[in-house]
């Protein structure tokens, strides 16, 4: 990994907050950072047993942290714990999200504004708090977690499709604007896995999900979390979408 930032110098051990940590691709993202030599904030929501799992595998400086990202209130007052124990983030990786699948037209729209405020304003509240430190140190990375469904059309997920397409022209903005003082801002897009948030999925769905696309099988968390040295290393990538989806986006 490169030292050298655009302009200022990569920390030797940086701060990265992984939110959503508790679950399956958050963990290993929480892992494979921690590999790489960072000091890991494990976020959680509801999930402390999860995130405790986690934190036990990790061989670095780290803390637990949690909160609801949909809640400005919540996210500044976790940032100042893990400023507090860890020192400003200078990695922010955004996977925290959750699924409210239904029919438009059925759509209890109490539900779809939730899939909303956690998936994409909780991904501005968190990039609007860590985002101002890496400005002024003149690095970081910020890497949104998105899904191919913010390209695909799926029946059912008009929720969780705008949260990951409002998500990626996030990413892309906020990279135009942060660029000139070395701060990256990528999307990273995984294809289908079985994790916490899709085990629940009739079996007949998932085995049409597989057949579908050019690799015929479906990701694992840990394949997609041995990208995350990409971002890290990269100092001239920013605005881009990485998928890991077994062509998924390409189908």
């Amino acid at each position: 990994m490169s030292a050298r930032g655009v302009f200022g110098v990569r920390p030797q051990a940086p701060v990265a907050l992984v939110t959503g940590a508790s679950g399956g691709l958050g963990g290993e993202l929480a892992l494979a950072l921690d590999a790489a030599g960072c000091r890991v904030a494990v976020h959680y929501n509801s999930s402390r047993e999860g995130a405790e799992k986690v934190a036990a595998r990790l061989v670095n400086e780290h803390v637990l942290v949690t909160g609801s990202v949909a809640h400005w209130d919540a996210v500044t007052q976790m940032y100042g714990q893990v400023e507090a124990a860890l020192g400003p983030v200078d990695v922010l990786v955004n996977n925290g999200a959750i699924r409210r699948d239904s029919l438009m037209a059925m759509q209890d729209p109490v539900q779809w504004r939730e899939v909303i405020d956690t998936n994409l304003v909780g991904s501005f509240h968190t990039a609007r708090v860590c985002v101002p430190a890496m400005l002024r140190a003149r690095w970081g990375r910020v890497v949104n977690v998105v899904s191919p469904s913010a390209l695909i059309a799926t029946a059912g997920q008009t929720a969780y499709s705008a949260s990951k397409a409002g998500l990626i022209g996030l990413t892309r903005t906020l990279a135009a604007e942060c660029g000139r003082r070395g701060v990256t801002v990528n999307a990273l897009s995984p294809g289908f896995m079985i994790t916490g948030m899709t085990d629940t999925l009739p079996e007949h769905v998932v085995a049409g999900m597989r057949e579908k696309v050019p690799v015929p099988r479906f990701v694992t968390p840990r394949e997609v979390a041995r990208s995350i040295g990409l971002f890290l290393d990269q100092d001239c990538m920013t605005g881009q979408v990485i998928s890991i989806d077994s062509g998924a986006s390409i189908t």
